[in-house]
């Protein structure tokens, strides 16, 4: 088994994270093609770190033998995958560690992946970007040093135009901490398999998506004095982490600031910057609270959300259909890791703003409302540009009514106001079942290796 390779680690708090954001205009090109890899049998485990393949080249792979249905018992899969050699696959999630309060994303995934496949299937975390940064780790899954990645695509807009114009329409979702992240995640599972522009950008690079669009966890104002009213932007130095937001922010009146994630509280500290605007996970682990504990909330819109995603790597056509199977669906059903993360962060963030002697509360409605026009325009934007089909705002409205009534059913709702969030919300959730239906009836699964 091939081991983790020697890298400097870069700091990773959650999806929020930050590298220096690429403009629409100016985006880089990727240096030249990743060579295709071919997997040689070997004996005892293979490390598919050392493989490569072409996305939508299965058949050009090994022998992809037999699959499995969705549901089928274990002792079926159990006995499909008794014979086929063992792997081992290198997966980065977006989490700085196992402690870290988003590590749920990357163990939940794990844990299904193993359990599923009884074993034959070894999954090794790779914390802290220690393989590849956000701003390289597409080449590490192309080019065969990761098998698996959490991963940002917002933070290049210019390589991923289409995943960059569905982001902007985050800002149309509802907020709230657990019911509105819930919601998110349901509608953009599908919204992200539904655009043939965001799948074609992914696939153009060697990556193979497995999630293509998670939203990031609902954005605060983290600031060092409440915001009270809409004049309280006006010139404001705000911390952003989208090309989204930081359109969002400007038109708010404030200047919008790109600045390395590791950089903000020593800036917040000393006033370089004012506020930062971010997500619960990257919030209730950089400590910012202590210099900046005013946290805003909006009730009636949303900040963009930072979207993220799930990708298998080119080694993925490699493995035999049963085990593709086997990660796609533990990837889809991961979606449980991903929202009880954003439910303890914003636990987490409340009773840290409250420790240190801050404040929890709604954004203005002034500020808000302006905010709705703001997003309103972006998005029309994005469809008078053709990177948007027009119908992606219907399929969201609708989306979005859909699943609200859909978690009424499944018993899914808030039970207080976000203030209160650490003293409402219950840590044993059941999740998982929240997972099984999002993936169940959702586009996913249209997409399942096999059919």
């Amino acid at each position: 088994m091939v081991g983790v390779s020697s890298r400097p680690a870069a700091a990773a708090h959650g999806a929020a994270g930050a590298v220096t954001l690429t403009s629409r205009a100016s985006g880089r090109s990727r240096a030249g093609s990743v060579a295709r890899l071919t997997c040689l049998g070997a004996v005892g485990a293979l490390s598919l770190s050392a493989c490569a393949g072409g996305v939508g080249e299965a058949d050009a792979g090994v022998q992809q033998g037999e699959g499995f249905e969705y549901g089928a018992p274990q002792e079926e899969v159990d006995a499909l995958v008794a014979d086929l050699e063992p792997v081992t696959l290198r997966f980065q999630p977006g989490a700085a560690s196992e402690a870290s309060v988003m590590s749920p994303t990357g163990t939940t995934i794990k844990e299904l992946i193993e359990e599923r496949s009884d074993g034959r299937i070894t999954v090794e975390l790779v914390w802290g970007q220690a393989v590849a940064g956000f701003d390289t780790v597409h080449d590490a899954l192309a080019d065969g040093r990761l098998d698996l990645a959490n991963t940002l695509p917002g933070y290049a807009p210019a390589e991923y135009p289409a995943f960059d114009d569905l982001s902007t329409t985050t800002a149309l979702l509802p907020s709230s901490p657990f019911a509105g992240s819930l919601i998110a995640y349901a509608v953009y599972s599908d919204l992200g398999w539904q655009n043939p522009q965001v799948l074609e950008e992914f696939e153009a690079e060697g990556l193979v998506p497995l999630t293509p669009f998670v939203p990031t966890a609902e954005n605060y104002t983290i600031c060092r004095e409440p915001l009270e009213d809409a004049a309280d932007w006006q010139g404001l130095q705000v911390r952003i982490g989208s090309a989204a937001q930081s359109a969002q922010v400007s038109q708010l009146g404030a200047s919008p600031v790109s600045m390395e994630f590791t950089e903000m509280f020593e800036a917040l500290e000393r006033g370089t910057v004012e506020c930062n605007l971010g997500p619960g996970p990257a919030t209730a682990e950089s400590g910012v609270l202590e210099v900046a504990p005013h946290l805003g909330y909006t009730t009636s819109t949303s900040f963009p959300r930072t979207g993220t995603t799930v990708l298998a790597g080119s080694s993925f056509a490699e493995l035999p259909l049963a085990y593709q199977q086997i990660v796609f669906d533990s990837s889809a059903l991961g979606a449980a890791g991903f929202v009880q993360s954003y439910a303890d962060s914003a636990a987490e963030v409340v009773r840290q703003a409250r420790e240190f002697g801050g404040s929890v509360s709604p954004l203005p409605e002034d500020t808000q409302e302006q905010m709705r026009v703001i997003a309103d325009s972006l998005t029309a934007d994005a469809v008078a540009d053709g990177g948007l089909a027009p119908e992606t705002v219907d399929a969201l409205t609708s989306g979005i009514d859909a699943w609200t009534a859909r978690l009424e059913e499944l018993g899914y709702a808030d039970a207080g106001a976000p203030e209160d969030f650490d003293e409402w919300y219950d840590p044993e959730t059941d999740f998982p079942a929240y997972a099984r239906a999002v993936y169940e009836s959702g586009a996913a699964m249209e997409h399942r290796p096999g059919t």
